[in-house]
């Protein structure tokens, strides 16, 4: 089974109750270890992430449903089912939800810190920064 059918068949919302809400939408986390942490991502239609960046961690999105822009330091992409983005440590980015379904994508971050406090907002539409 290629990953883009695992995670659109895989029940990851029953098995895992590790969940919590922000005002773009919400999150859960689905495993953590020492050095790694997966979640997956609900990006509300016409809602968006923080423009932000990590001291202590990278990033690897995989899209599993919907269209969104991603912000990656200068440049803009065009995101749907099956891509895939990386950032490195101190990279700018965000996403937005393009669509009027649900934006979905599961995020690996690794790095020596993975703490929610390792976000540095740049700019924010809910007045976090």
């Amino acid at each position: 089974m290629c990953t883009k059918q695992f995670w659109r068949n895989a029940n990851v919302s029953q098995k895992y109750k590790n969940e919590s809400e922000r005002p773009w939408g919400h999150y859960e986390v689905l495993m953590q270890r020492p050095g790694y942490k997966v979640k997956i991502l609900t990006v509300l239609p016409h809602s968006e992430i923080s423009l932000q960046r990590h001291s202590h961690r990278s990033e690897h999105w995989y899209i599993v449903s919907g269209k969104g822009i991603v912000t990656k330091n200068e440049s803009e992409i065009k995101v749907l089912a099956g891509d895939s983005v990386d950032f490195l440590v101190n990279d700018v980015h965000r996403v937005k939800n393009i669509d009027n379904e649900n934006l979905v994508f599961v995020e690996i971050a690794q790095g020596n810190y993975l703490g929610e406090d390792d976000i540095v907002r740049l700019e924010d539409k809910y007045g976090r920064v």
